[in-house]
């Protein structure tokens, strides 16, 4: 399920791909809904309410997008378990692997009800410009550029992921 709106039946489980782009173009979160309850798997969108969200300057990476995908994530019902793709805890903080869109609009340092767009494309470009480069980026984003596909084989039929040599400051 890639597709915005795209359903997939489990049992008397419905679940719902999301297009949420911003962090990288590539971004969906899923919807599973029963009867009794919506939970939200959000990927790389948001992270634990004392976290904020994810960051923008990866190739494809929008800050005025991932505020709209992150809008339609606070349109769900306030109950809405949101699962978390990743936790960066404080210290003396438990991991976090759930939260709910109630909890979002009221607690998350960069996405709470009181911030608008403008102010978190702010904040979000100004903070994406001093963090480090992930360790591993350079093989994640050949992989996540192009949603999980790996590159294409090379003449002799075998994939590689590849290193610059003299580009990365160093």
């Amino acid at each position: 399920m890639t597709d915005e709106g795209e359903t997939l039946e489990l049992g008397n489980i419905t679940i719902t791909a999301m297009y949420v782009p911003g962090h990288t173009r590539a971004d969906m979160a899923y919807l599973a809904a029963d009867d009794e309850k919506t939970v939200v798997f959000v990927g790389d969108t948001l992270f634990a309410p004392d976290v904020g969200t994810a960051r923008c300057d990866f190739p494809g990476g929008d800050a005025q997008t991932l505020y709209q995908s992150i809008q339609k994530l606070l349109a769900l019902p306030e109950d809405t378990v949101m699962y978390l793709c990743h936790d960066y805890p404080s210290k003396g903080r438990q991991h976090c692997p759930t939260t709910t869109v109630a909890a979002q609009k009221l607690e998350n340092i960069h996405v709470k009800d009181s911030i608008n767009e403008a102010e978190f494309v702010q904040m979000r470009e100004r903070r994406d410009a001093t963090l480090d480069m992930p360790r591993l980026i350079i093989p994640a984003v050949q992989i996540n550029i192009d949603a999980g596909h790996f590159p294409e084989p090379e003449d002799n039929g075998t994939r590689y992921l590849k290193v610059p040599i003299n580009v990365l400051g160093g």
